[in-house]
């Protein structure tokens, strides 16, 4: 073969760089893949145990408020409802966004629209901060501070879903604060010199221009938050009360998913009754999780169009 053919049609050696990182890449991507699909497939068939296996009904078991496992109720059927710890996810989850939404908001304003100085010097290093703390020490917190408060104010025996949401309301604020942070530095600046040579004042500015077109944003962060809050499991196990009943106040003990979950799966045999309950358990919360993901695409890609 021709030498000056030969040369032009060999590799070069960024070309074989190229085709090696592409390899690695396309290995890290199948990994991550296969790992999701893993968990996705043992915590189904887990789950699902509980309804093929031990012939649960699965109205009975997410409208049921009795959840006693171990135990028959008159019928003969076993008493796993879930409904309960599924209430008490969702109300600490929409009280503690309710609460730490508008926190976030005031402190992303003010550090963006405000007071950039101050907001970067003290604010988003105190925010970087309360990131960083384990979720045990925030327990701790709430089991001697928030519990007595609540105690002290409200009434009742301070274990409650009120202290849960307090906790998580501490909690979750540094995520929707750093992301709605974000979301403002990325509105265009010609939009706030527009509204402001219209004749609008700052706050005028900030409120019907730079908050509209960071909606979207802001939504999202709000969403990625009560993703976090639903989730969360220690600190809300440690002042929630863990008592497996309806919720019929905010100040009467109550449980979540999460915290039935971290008490019990280690104090039952694998492939029992009881066993298969706690992994529909968490199953919902997997399910929860992809729901939340979805939503945060649903607005991702409307505020996209828009």
């Amino acid at each position: 073969m021709d030498p000056i053919r030969e040369s032009l049609l060999k590799k070069s050696k960024a070309s074989k760089l190229e085709m090696r990182g592409k390899i690695i890449t396309y290995f890290c991507i199948g990994l991550i893949v296969a790992i999701v699909l893993a968990i996705f497939y043992f915590v189904a068939s887990k789950g699902l145990a509980t309804f093929f296996t031990d012939k649960v009904s699965i109205k009975d078991f997410l409208l049921g408020k009795s959840w006693n496992p171990g135990t028959l109720d008159k019928a003969g059927k076993p008493e796993v409802g879930a409904l309960p710890m599924i209430s008490g996810s969702f109300f600490v989850t929409f009280l503690s966004a309710l609460i730490a939404t508008p926190f976030a908001i005031g402190t992303a304003i003010f550090m963006v629209e405000i007071s950039p100085n101050t907001g970067s010097r003290i604010l988003q290093p105190v925010t970087e901060l309360l990131v960083g703390i384990p979720s045990v020490v925030y327990g701790f917190i709430g089991l001697s501070v928030v519990v007595p408060f609540v105690r002290s104010i409200f009434g009742g025996t301070g274990f409650g879903i009120l202290s849960g949401t307090f906790v998580l309301f501490v909690m979750i604020l540094p995520t929707v604060t750093s992301m709605t942070v974000d979301t403002l530095k990325s509105v265009p600046r010609y939009y706030r010199e527009a509204s402001l040579a219209l004749g609008a004042t700052r706050w005028q500015t900030i409120y019907k221009v730079i908050l509209r077109a960071a909606t979207p944003g802001i939504m999202t962060a709000v969403v990625f938050g009560m993703a976090r809050a639903f989730g969360e499991a220690l600190a809300v196990q440690m002042v929630i009360g863990n008592a497996s009943l309806m919720p019929s106040s905010l100040i009467t003990p109550s449980s979540t998913l999460t915290s039935i979950l971290t008490m019990g799966i280690g104090n039952t045999v694998m492939g029992s009754l009881e066993n298969n309950a706690l992994w529909s358990l968490a199953l919902i919360l997997l399910l929860m999780s992809l729901f939340f993901n979805m939503v945060v695409r649903v607005i991702g890609k409307r505020g996209a169009l828009k």
